[in-house]
């Protein structure tokens, strides 16, 4: 067989690889297409049956029912409203009670997650980045494996700041940049009137909107702080609380704890104990005696929180030894003690 009539064996295998291809693809699309046909939407007003694309328009609070015009939607709002506020509280709740991610990532140096507790990273002014206590203490070494006596940055390899106002330099700098952490440390600066900043609330929460907008957790839990207690804003709850919840969301375990406090405050002591424990369950250990002396005035524990209290208390005695073994001891007594009748859901 000679190359040209290769050739035309492999043309004519590539046209019908490419008809049977597209031969799929108009199946697949009629598949789809017929699919949507048999997909009936009924209007929570009116009871209207019609496709998914006739009856769009859903309540944009809950996102549960759906509606054929906005006219139906404006005559069943004062049915749909109690239902419409208990779904969104659930979605809320679901939102705010789930596993958060990390608040501050990984260390650049040694890829290990940063721990919550302040003493165990450091940040470091000259690159923006924050590094484990472990490697901040490493030695460093040159290019030819000699230690380098000099202290420099473990990262960019930048000599640390000679004096305090050079240190000060480089924060400023970084907010320069847009750097959120250094945004928020200078913002505590004006709220503490300390390190040479005159204090200045409002130029602070300026600093701390601008930090939180850059994805900083811990710049919602400062705002929130200011609004609960009035610090160049007037004091109001509901914003307090809405702010401590946005930086619970995103990891940070002081407006987690503030949330707790909240809900011990008005009596809600069982949502007060799942905050608790989501403080416990990322290893912060100091605040676990506050929902410990919690649980002892919990009187119903469902399951679900039995499993978390366990959960913690291995968790914690596996970390911290013996340290907390007698106050988190209560807990697990309250736990298996509880009978099958206290068990709501």
């Amino acid at each position: 067989m000679s190359a040209s009539e290769n050739n035309n064996c492999k043309d004519g295998a590539s046209k019908l690889d490419y008809d049977g291809v597209c031969e799929m693809n108009d199946m697949l699309q009629n598949v789809s297409t017929a699919g949507d046909e048999y997909n009936v939407s009924i209007c929570a007003n009116c009871g209207k049956e019609g496709s998914s694309n006739e009856i769009s328009n859903m309540c944009n609070k809950c996102q549960s029912v759906k509606y054929c015009n906005a006219a139906c939607k404006k005559k069943h709002r004062h049915k749909h409203e109690k239902e419409c506020k208990r779904r969104v509280a659930e979605l809320h709740d679901q939102e705010l009670f789930k596993q958060p991610p990390s608040q501050y990532g990984d260390c650049p140096i040694c890829f290990l997650i940063l721990p919550y507790i302040d003493s165990g990273r450091k940040y470091m002014a000259c690159c923006g980045k924050e590094i484990c206590t472990g490697c901040c203490f490493a030695p460093v070494y040159d290019n030819q494996g000699k230690k380098v006596k000099s202290k420099k940055c473990p990262f960019c390899r930048t000599l640390y700041p000679t004096s305090y106002e050079e240190g000060i330099e480089r924060m400023t700098k970084r907010v320069e940049l847009n750097d959120p952490i250094a945004i928020h440390n200078i913002g505590t600066c004006h709220i503490l009137g300390s390190n040479g900043f005159p204090q200045d609330y409002t130029k602070a929460l300026k600093l701390y909107h601008r930090a939180a907008e850059l994805g900083n957790a811990e710049a919602y839990n400062s705002i929130g702080y200011a609004y609960d207690y009035g610090e160049g804003v007037d004091q109001d709850e509901k914003k307090a609380t809405h702010f401590y919840e946005l930086a619970a969301m995103r990891g940070n375990v002081e407006g987690r704890h503030n949330l707790g406090n909240e809900e011990k405050n008005e009596g809600i002591v069982e949502r007060a104990l799942k905050h608790y424990i989501e403080v416990g369950m990322i290893n912060h250990y100091r605040k676990f005696k506050t929902y410990t002396q919690m649980a002892v005035q919990l009187k119903k524990i469902t399951r679900k929180l039995c499993k978390l209290i366990k959960h913690t208390w291995m968790k914690l005695r596996a970390y911290r030894g013996m340290k907390l073994l007698r106050l988190v001891s209560i807990i697990v007594t309250i736990s298996s003690n509880a009978k099958e009748d206290h068990y709501h859901y």
